[in-house]
């Protein structure tokens, strides 16, 4: 049988060898977190903690009445000092709870479920929502609003995005290969609330101990199976996915659920687990630290308000080497202006290039070679997004389906002229956006 892919999309170096087989190690507890108050699509939370509160490991403190929200919770015990605007691994700055840690570790009371299917569907979804779960590939969707669809929307399939197409990052790849069990209990989990038929893990074929681990788990499973994608970014995105495995096309402007799917990150389903199982909110994640800049890479188990600059000198990073920080993976992440920045529930990886990583060559003129639109996994015209943009003809962009682009960043990698097409989409983009206000 062939592997699964979908039209569109380049292979860049996958840069993993330095991470792929290190185990998941638990980093040291900070002296002090920092809790971002915005770490999910939607609404920003309110603290529910003031300075001088004592707070428990595990409890919550901010939230929102807003259905597209996620609350954020304590990830040591300790003492809250300050709560102030500071640097945000996503944008600018954004109210943050400073916590100092005790070093007690004394735990909230923690509410474990032995068995899930005496649960109703609300009441599990509740559990997920009140943990603070949210989508753990890098997009951070509240995942108890996606698992659950509007009445009129029959799930049938359950896409479990393992594919981790970005390179440097082997965070989800060391999650499925030391985390099995906990994993496809997760996925079970979401499948019940779903009521879905079956369930499907895609993963690539560069993750050899992650797949052959997932098929020795899963060898009695009816309902759960693995499908094998070829290596290619970016294989993750959830309309490429869902073509590649089910040949089913989403339409612009629609979700996945309208094709009967929904799309879930394998590191969620984790979550997911120790939420409803353990009773544990998210206060913690796994975080690949890697590129040259970096003399110790690892996969790190980091509470979620660690400073990038903890994380950093942990793997001990050679700061006279490394030229620029990287939130996420190359593709799509996004370059940090300090290191004074906190891990969220979003950060999937931290990246330390040297001048050589980061180098960026020279733009000349487009020589129209149609690889940017032969790459476009979305089927656009990045050529036609450039031109547009270049004459600041913002209005004539919609006409393209500029909306539509995932900022995957493969027209920028593929272009032989080496033109910043990705930048050039998203000034295009808020452009638009600023029109409509």
């Amino acid at each position: 049988m062939g592997l699964f892919t979908f039209k569109g999309g380049v292979h860049p170096l996958e840069n993993k060898i330095s991470t792929e087989n290190r185990n998941i190690e638990k980093m040291i507890e900070p002296k002090k977190v920092y809790i971002s108050l915005l770490q999910h699509i939607g609404s920003p939370l309110e603290p529910i903690v003031k300075i001088g509160d004592i707070v428990k490991k595990g409890e919550k403190i901010a939230e929102s009445k807003a259905t597209l929200s996620a609350p954020v919770h304590s990830s040591v015990s300790g003492k809250v000092i300050k709560i102030e605007r500071m640097p945000f691994p996503v944008n600018g700055k954004i109210n943050t709870i400073i916590i100092e840690n005790d070093e007690q570790e004394d735990w909230i009371e923690l509410n474990p479920v032995s068995d899930y299917t005496k649960l109703s569907k609300e009441e599990l979804l509740n559990i997920i929502k009140e943990c603070g779960i949210v989508g753990l590939g890098g997009a951070a969707f509240p995942t108890s609003v996606k698992l659950n669809p509007s009445n009129d929307v029959i799930i049938d399939t359950l896409i479990i995005n393992a594919s981790e197409c970005e390179p440097y990052l082997n965070a989800d790849n060391r999650v499925i290969i030391e985390n099995t069990a906990e994993v496809i209990k997760g996925i079970k989990i979401m499948k019940y609330i779903l009521g879905a038929k079956k369930a499907i893990i895609g993963i690539e074929n560069n993750k050899k101990e992650a797949y052959t681990k997932l098929l020795e788990y899963l060898k009695n499973s009816e309902d759960i199976s693995v499908a094998l994608l070829k290596t290619k970014y970016p294989q993750g995105g959830e309309k490429q996915l869902i073509k590649a495995i089910l040949n089913r096309v989403v339409k612009v402007k629609q979700l996945p659920s309208s094709v009967g799917v929904i799309v879930q990150n394998i590191s969620t389903a984790k979550a997911i687990h120790d939420a409803v199982i353990l009773g544990k909110p998210l206060i913690e994640r796994v975080v690949t630290v890697s590129g040259n800049g970096v003399s110790n890479p690892k996969n790190l188990l980091v509470k979620i308000g660690t400073l990038f600059r903890e994380i950093l000198d942990y793997c001990e990073v050679d700061y006279e080497k490394t030229v620029k920080i990287i939130s996420g993976g190359p593709m799509m992440g996004i370059s940090q202006y300090t290191v004074d920045v906190p891990a969220i529930k979003g950060t999937s990886g931290i990246l330390a290039f040297t001048k050589e990583e980061a180098r960026r060559s020279e733009p000349h003129s487009c020589i129209s070679c149609g690889k940017c639109i032969t790459a476009c996994p979305m089927n656009l015209l990045p050529v036609m997004f450039a031109k547009l943009a270049t004459f600041e003809k913002w209005e004539n962009l919609e006409e393209y389906n500029i909306m539509d682009c995932i900022e995957c960043g493969s027209c920028a990698y593929i272009c032989p002229s080496h033109r910043p097409l990705t930048e050039g989409i998203k000034i295009g983009k808020a452009k638009l956006r600023g029109m409509k206000k």
